[in-house]
């Protein structure tokens, strides 16, 4: 009977599994996102990918929620599984705000600043997607999963230059000409590197379960 009873639990790989399928979702995401910004293709079907894997990730994250609430056994504490799904949910639903923005103003084009924070983008999704696995395992990983930490907050330290280095261009090219340009493009910026945010955020609260569990 506890046999039985044991089976019918949620088993702790399925919380991994589904940290993996919802990183797959923001790597793809972050894909598109950078496709849309270098002007790559059909820039609404990159869009409509970013919305879809979005939602993909909302399914994805309520799973998650669910399984800790019905869970005896849990991999790592309830709290640290919840605040990093919703850390990962948070960087996927900056990527749709952006969207929201790029379609709201129609922007077909964009600075090679913008385009460089994309690129970031996709490398946080990268060194993230790297590291949820080797969370199955912390204490032989805790190494590699503190360098990726560290490897994050630098890229976002480099996000951080590029957004003020953005800031300043746009306003010599359109702060006395054509502010509505500038406006555009500066929340343009402010979302693409709040997505970047939400890595180091996802980072951050890696960092915190190794500490935590080594």
């Amino acid at each position: 009977m506890i046999g039985l009873f044991k089976k019918l639990l949620p088993r702790e790989d399925n919380f991994f599994s589904l940290f993996e399928q919802h990183t797959r979702t923001v790597v793809g995401a972050a894909d598109a996102l950078k496709a849309l910004l270098a002007s790559e293709g059909n820039l609404e079907e990159h869009c409509q990918r970013i919305v879809k894997l979005e939602d993909e990730a909302d399914d994805i994250t309520g799973e998650v929620l669910q399984a800790v609430r019905r869970s005896f056994i849990t991999p790592f504490d309830r709290g640290d599984i919840k605040d990093l799904i919703q850390s990962l949910d948070d960087a996927i639903d900056m990527m749709h705000k952006t969207v929201k923005t790029i379609r709201l103003y129609e922007q077909t084009t964009f600075d090679p600043g913008m385009r460089e924070i994309g690129v970031l983008i996709v490398e946080c999704a990268r060194l993230i997607s790297e590291a949820i696995p080797l969370l199955r395992k912390i204490g032989p990983n805790a190494q590699r999963l503190s360098e990726i930490a560290e490897e994050v907050m630098r890229v976002e330290g480099r996000s951080d230059e590029l957004y003020e280095a953005g800031l300043r261009d746009l306003y010599k090219r359109h702060g006395a000409s054509n502010p509505m340009a500038y406006i555009i493009g500066s929340e343009i910026y402010a979302e693409l590197e709040k997505v970047v945010d939400r890595f180091e955020d996802v980072a951050n609260e890696i960092s915190g379960i190794v500490i935590e569990n080594v």
